[in-house]
């Protein structure tokens, strides 16, 4: 790092603080709000009832579950947006982004009616596999999978347009076959780009509300979230919704930041 570099770092515009400082309030504040309503007497008894175990336990496995069919579908949907002249590349990019802006409650309608028991896949899939997805864990996992996906392909996509084609080229111009190139060269080069999508779509799976809810229901033991269980308790337990509300933000938190280092600050520099 240069002298001026050095400099620049530790000059800091005024205004730009400001604004800076603006942006963390706005975070934080809620954050701390939370805190000072938190009811840290009986905060134990709320975080170990049977319904936050249970909710914890779905919300955990539904989310990673969620990140890992991302990556399965998610990568090679990059690829393909990013390495090929597919016809038609502007449409797709603009529908696997689609979730990211559309009201979750709307998409979870959108499931129901391609998923549900008399929806346009639901039907034939019952009657072919037995499998019903709405109201179960399942629901939950492809809920959770609709929403976090397109994450992951906008940041590997992203990675794999920074990384640029010279290797492929010169791999290929070797004589290696495409599957060998996207194995040794391709995937190599945007594994921090897969890892930080991986991180961003677990969180919003982590965090799926209305979805989760309008495709899988609110069924405790079953398809209940923490997201539902905050929800619920609102009305029901003021002080369990805070706790609730705690532990989200903690697990959310304590992931992100034992992650960030490991899996961002390469390509942060």
């Amino acid at each position: 790092m240069t002298d001026a570099v050095r400099r620049i770092r530790r000059q800091w515009p005024r205004g730009l603080v400001v604004f800076a400082a603006l942006g963390a309030a706005i975070i934080a504040i809620p954050l701390l709000a939370l805190l000072v309503r938190v009811p840290w007497s009986g905060l134990v008894d709320a975080a170990t009832s049977e319904v936050v175990r249970d909710a914890l336990l779905i919300s955990l496995v539904t989310s990673l579950a969620a990140a890992v069919v991302s990556i399965v579908l998610g990568v090679p949907l990059a690829w393909v947006l990013a390495r090929t002249d597919a016809p038609g590349r502007g449409v797709l990019r603009a529908l696997v982004t689609l979730p990211m802006i559309l009201p979750p409650v709307v998409g979870g309608a959108a499931l129901l009616f391609a998923f549900g028991r008399r929806g346009v896949l639901g039907e034939w899939l019952e009657q072919s596999t037995g499998l019903v997805l709405p109201f179960s864990i399942w629901g939950v996992i492809l809920a959770n999978t609709f929403v976090a996906l397109p994450f992951l392909v906008i940041t590997v996509e992203g990675g794999l347009v920074a990384a640029g084609t010279r290797r492929e080229e010169a791999a290929a111009t070797l004589g290696a076959t495409p599957w060998h190139v996207f194995r040794r060269v391709t995937l190599p080069s945007v594994a921090p780009a897969i890892r930080a999508g991986a991180i961003l779509a677990w969180a919003r799976a982590f965090g799926e509300f209305g979805a989760t809810i309008t495709f899988a229901g609110n069924l405790p033991g079953r398809t209940q979230t923490l997201p539902l269980a905050v929800f619920v308790s609102l009305d029901a337990d003021r002080d369990a919704a805070i706790a609730i509300s705690l532990i989200m933000v903690v697990v959310s938190f304590v992931i992100l930041l034992t992650l960030r280092d490991r899996w961002w600050s390469g390509s942060a520099r």
